[in-house]
């Protein structure tokens, strides 16, 4: 494919409280949030890797309205997101993702339940890989997964992370990463 058939993936770096997440969009909606501090070489080797045929352009003002929404949530304002996504991954991702994204703000599931809601209960590991492969931190609420007995399991982000949203979520008030 040549360069003039290549997709425009639009990326942009979102700051709160001086923690940066990178960000990619495509034409329709956000596909990626990088973990806090990340690098920017997790961004492009994820858009490299899920997207084939794609030439990366920064462009801040595409995101401001992403940006606002993502302000509004981590400073108490909001409890959703509601912005377009492009959700990219396989069948079976895209079923677990999107029964993430049925569990309500401030509340778990276990991956176990998960499974049950996507009527695999036998594919506890696979969904457990699934949710760790997520490239919509936050915006698809992975950190709302708790291992068996409720204790907190791997998480992209790295756990003080996920314990600061899950908080988050819990008290609603504004708490700092």
């Amino acid at each position: 494919m040549d360069k003039q058939q290549q997709e425009i993936v639009y990326w942009s770096v979102y700051l709160y409280n001086e923690t940066q997440f990178y960000l990619l969009a495509t034409a329709r909606g956000l596909c990626y949030m990088g973990s806090p501090n990340s690098s920017f070489e997790e961004a492009r080797l994820w858009a490299e890797k899920k997207l084939h045929y794609h030439q990366l352009k920064q462009d801040d003002k595409q995101f401001a309205f992403y940006k606002a929404q993502l302000t509004d949530y981590f400073n108490g304002k909001s409890t959703q997101l509601r912005f377009p996504t492009e959700l990219i991954g396989t069948t079976f991702q895209l079923q677990v993702w999107r029964a993430l994204e049925q569990i309500p703000y401030g509340e778990t599931r276990s991956y176990s339940d998960i499974a049950q809601i996507i009527k695999r209960p036998q594919a506890v590991r696979a969904v457990g890989r699934a949710i760790g492969a997520n490239p919509l931190l936050v915006v698809v609420p992975c950190h709302r997964v708790m291992g068996k007995r409720g204790h907190l399991t791997g998480f992209r982000a790295g756990l003080p992370f996920k314990r600061y949203l899950l908080l988050h979520e819990q008290t609603e008030i504004e708490t700092s990463f």
